[in-house]
């Protein structure tokens, strides 16, 4: 199996792989051409609720994560999410882009966790 890789989609060097962006909403100033997207599966990013609560406040993130797992176990959408990363695992890379600047407290990093804690 490969490796999920957490990227910030401004960012100038982009490894190989699948290419999926996780946000729910598209990067200011990212045009569609220049991302290069496999897939913009907007629907598991965090709800517009718990995304404008969280404002990226470092100290609010283990909350966060708490507030979006549950969302993810309740969102109808993340099975079939799931099942799309493990098949693209078996033979590529899969990059979860991203636009917020904190690189460690962002809800790339949660979903990363949440999917590697149900792949298996």
């Amino acid at each position: 199996m490969k490796e999920i890789e957490l990227v910030r989609i401004y960012d100038h060097e982009q490894p190989d792989g699948y290419r999926i962006l996780v946000d729910r909403l598209w990067p200011r100033g990212m045009s569609k051409v220049r991302a290069h997207l496999d897939s913009w599966d907007k629907q598991i990013g965090p709800s517009s609720e718990l995304r404008e609560w969280f404002n990226h406040e470092d100290e609010k993130y283990p909350e966060f994560k708490e507030k979006y797992f549950k969302e993810l176990d309740q969102n109808p959408y993340t099975a079939g999410f799931l099942a799309d990363v493990k098949a693209h695992l078996a033979k590529e890379n899969v990059l979860f882009l991203y636009g917020a600047k904190n690189k460690k407290c962002n809800q790339a990093v949660a979903l990363k966790e949440y999917v590697l804690n149900h792949l298996h």
